[in-house]
């Protein structure tokens, strides 16, 4: 390949998006629009090439080029590590996001819009979303970054993309450190899991049950409790090391979940100061609070 040639596929940023129908891919694409992205909907793998190379010649509007693979399309194939591993050979480097959900949370979105799964055929809901998870296992490991949208909204949903996909330097390691409650489950996305259910709950405090960790008299009530301002330390000198690591392995997105017993006053508080500690020490990081409000 000449240099010209390589030299311009380096500035060719390309986004690659598929995951399970009904994890929000369209919202995706039209975040990453948002942004600046040409986004080309549901594209069949075997295009992926011709289309990086016709962005990569066009320059221009195309320099950012985001492609959507529906498992409706029949060119769709479980290959996408082959399709992945060509477009590198020809000097692009392409970034994999997969959107994911939980099954019951599938099921309630095709009931509520009446519509049968692409893979359903005459069987049930829940065989085609199986059939599908079969068909994008390879896709899903070869994920640079994985979207779990179970317990985001349209709007969240965009604002994460937006985020990770629009600031100047894409090709930073960005943390998102999200509060969560335990009693909701787990975020299956999670790099590391912190757990502060070891403090004083101020759910148990009369004054401070009603508010949340977002505002101040939690904040230092949770803060102020032996132990805590140690254990955000900790964390953020163990992200803080372990983020040149990450970088240079290629990682560009990292989540660390904070969990308390419903996600209201202990996670957020943490989270909120790990954050803030984290961009203290110039790493990008925001905080993002997943149950807040669910009580």
């Amino acid at each position: 390949m000449h240099d010209d040639a390589r030299r311009d596929d380096q500035e060719t940023e390309l986004v690659v998006v598929t995951g399970v129908s009904g994890g929000g891919r369209s919202t995706v694409a039209r975040a990453l629009e948002n942004v600046g992205f040409y986004v080309v909907d549901n594209l069949p793998q075997a295009l992926m090439l011709d289309m990086a190379e016709l962005a990569q010649k066009a320059g221009g509007a195309a320099q950012r080029t985001a492609m959507v693979l529906d498992v409706r399309s029949r060119a769709f194939s479980t290959d996408l590590a082959g399709a992945i591993r060509a477009l590198k050979e020809r000097g692009f480097q392409p970034r994999v996001v997969f959107v994911d959900a939980d099954d019951e949370v599938l099921i309630r979105r095709f009931e509520s819009v009446r519509r049968s799964h692409p893979l359903q055929g005459d069987g049930r809901l829940a065989d085609g979303i199986a059939a599908e998870r079969m068909l994008l296992e390879e896709a899903r490991d070869q994920a640079d970054v994985i979207i779990d949208t179970s317990h985001l909204n349209v709007n969240q949903l965009r604002r994460r993309v937006e985020e990770m996909f629009g600031g100047e330097d894409a090709r930073r390691l960005r943390v998102t450190v999200l509060s969560f409650g335990f009693k909701y489950g787990l975020p299956p996305d999670a790099d590391f899991v912190l757990d502060a259910r070891f403090l004083p709950n101020p759910y148990w405090v009369p004054e401070l049950r009603e508010h949340t960790g977002r505002e101040e008299a939690v904040s230092q009530y949770v803060l102020g409790q032996h132990g805590a301002v140690t254990f955000v330390e900790t964390y953020a000198r163990l992200i803080n090391a372990t983020a040149p690591g990450f970088e240079r392995e290629g990682k560009r997105y990292l989540t660390v979940a904070v969990g308390c017993t419903g996600g209201k006053h202990r996670s957020v508080a943490i989270a909120e100061e790990l954050a803030a500690r984290l961009r203290h020490a110039r790493l990008s990081a925001n905080a993002q609070h997943r149950d807040l409000g669910r009580e």
